[in-house]
């Protein structure tokens, strides 16, 4: 090789390794580090533990702190700057997004009527159901009030004991939704949380109350929670469960009847999360995470992962 050649040679290494080491720069990812902190709805705060855990496995730097406190704690903390990311399990209102609130569908569950298992007439309730109406007349009116007038029974006189949320809380406000009402047109004694009101049915044999499933079903059983059953719903009004309507027993049916629409939407919902102005930052690249490859931690945590369509709308709406 002449000294031309071995020039052009050297020359052409010079080049070259450069713009590859460059390439290499341009594409790493960069370190996420930083703190995220997050409050609100009690329905959501098992999902976002989760994510949350993920999340920080493969971002060692990151640190996020999660509380629960009811959605309209979390809508309240967001639009306040107290928290980066707010849990809200209801609609957003037109007025909140007036005073910045920017939010997000992050996936889907739902709430569900229950009873103490020692309930007087339960053989009755699991083999009818309970009719809107019916709810509607336990919970708005109030002239639904013994469980023998539930389920035509008159000569069973014991009084339903009525329990709802006594916080601000998009469980209730869904439930309520259900009537076409609010949360404060709902009648009964007010409980705080998701566990308070299943902790109260739990204890009262007269009790009726409703929760997010994931307060209703055991994590590690997925079976009712110990003492409560679910209140079948009459959907088709007939008086009775039919085969399709009965999907309770686990967490698994009834997460598959939300799924595909056989459980009504409300008392079906999505859940959100809630920002004041826009995400950004390491806020952002964690709620893109949600949208894409933390879905696939819904099911096995007790949520339904939104539709690629549904997932595809959030993700255009963040990203302006």
């Amino acid at each position: 090789m002449n000294f031309n050649k071995k020039f052009l040679a050297i020359a052409v290494v010079l080049i070259v390794i450069p713009s590859v080491v460059a390439y290499n720069y341009l594409n790493t990812p960069k370190e996420l580090t930083g703190k995220i902190t997050v409050s609100g709805a009690w329905a959501l705060y098992p999902m976002m533990v989760r994510w949350a855990e993920e999340f920080q496995k493969i971002n060692s730097k990151v640190k996020i702190e999660v509380s629960a406190g009811g959605a309209g704690k979390g809508m309240a903390d967001a639009l306040a700057g107290l928290v980066d990311i707010g849990m809200v399990s209801r609609e957003i209102s037109d007025a909140e997004v007036e005073k910045g609130a920017f939010w997000v569908s992050v996936v889907k569950d739902a709430v569900v009527p229950d009873v103490n298992k020692g309930n007087p007439v339960l053989a009755d309730i699991l083999a009818k159901g309970v009719k809107r109406s019916d709810f509607m007349d336990i919970y708005v009116y109030g002239n639904m009030t013994t469980w023998g007038q539930l389920v035509g029974r008159p000569e069973i006189a014991d009084q339903i004991n009525v329990y709802t949320r006594s916080d601000s809380c998009g469980a209730a406000e869904t439930w309520a939704n259900y009537f076409g009402k609010k949360q404060q047109d709902l009648k009964g004694t007010g409980v705080y949380g998701d566990p308070g009101i299943a902790e109260a049915v739990r204890n009262d044999a007269l009790g009726i109350g409703f929760n997010n499933i994931n307060y209703a079903y055991d994590a590690n059983t997925g079976k009712p929670v110990e003492g409560l059953v679910m209140v079948p719903i009459d959907l088709n009004q007939n008086g009775a469960i039919d085969t399709d309507e009965d999907f309770y027993g686990t967490r698994d049916k009834i997460v598959e009847a939300i799924a595909s629409g056989t459980y009504p939407s409300p008392p079906a919902r999505e859940e959100h999360l809630v920002t004041k102005g826009t995400f950004s930052g390491i806020v952002m690249e964690f709620v893109k995470w949600i949208l894409n490859d933390a879905q696939k931690y819904a099911l096995e945590t007790g949520f339904i992962p939104l539709t690629d369509q549904r997932r595809a709308e959030m993700l255009q709406k963040l990203e302006g």
